[in-house]
């Protein structure tokens, strides 16, 4: 009974709430018609999220919660809500990492690359054989499990040796004959003119 009292005197207690019609929020009926009157002239809701916001500010919140946002990869024009999974999953031109070589091209054009990577081999220390990359995993599956029928740990796998193609062979120099051979003859030219202009001179000096 004395619980029941005490129950009944803090609910007597307790100011008496309003919903306020604008807003929706609970508030002390003393005060409902006051709160009332300024949150109609100064609150509004936004169509979007539901959250009430100050008029004044309305474009604002609109700017930076919900616009559109143009994406500066692959010039589409994104809801803001999906701009997070755009970024990260939709967009074609965002960059990503192939699978077999760690390249990063965009999204748009890693298909192609990965469909050319893929085919490239890698050699097989176990079986001695080349593999192709795209066909590494299975192959690993399949052929590379111990007695027990269950796969080998990571760590008792063999790293596969990069295939090494030898670099072209770098063509020698061809020895410069034919300019060797002109640089003589310009060189025995001149000496010849050389000398026979200072023959004449010798004997237009002796004439005199």
């Amino acid at each position: 009974m004395a619980a029941a009292g005490a129950d009944t005197d803090l609910a007597a207690a307790a100011p008496a709430v309003s919903t306020c019609a604008h807003c929706q929020r609970e508030i002390p009926s003393s005060n409902i018609d006051l709160h009332s009157v300024h949150c109609a002239r100064n609150l509004q809701k936004c169509l979007h999220c539901g959250e009430m916001v100050p008029r004044k500010l309305m474009d604002e919140h609109y700017d930076e919660n919900h616009a559109p946002m143009n994406c500066t990869l692959c010039k589409e024009t994104i809801e803001r809500e999906s701009w997070d999974l755009h970024k990260s999953e939709k967009c074609p031109q965002r960059m990503v990492a192939c699978e077999y070589c760690e390249f990063e091209l965009p999204a748009v054009d890693m298909n192609e690359h990965q469909d050319v990577c893929g085919n490239r081999t890698e050699y097989c220390q176990t079986c001695k054989k080349y593999i192709r990359l795209r066909e590494w995993i299975g192959h690993e599956i399949q052929c590379h499990t111990n007695s027990n029928g269950s796969a080998e740990t990571s760590s008792a796998r063999t790293i596969p040796e990069r295939e090494v193609r030898p670099p072209p062979p770098v063509r020698p120099a061809r020895p410069a004959h034919g300019s060797q051979h002109k640089r003589l003859l310009f060189t025995i030219a001149v000496t010849g003119i050389a000398v026979m202009v200072g023959s004449i001179l010798f004997q237009r000096d002796e004439s005199f």
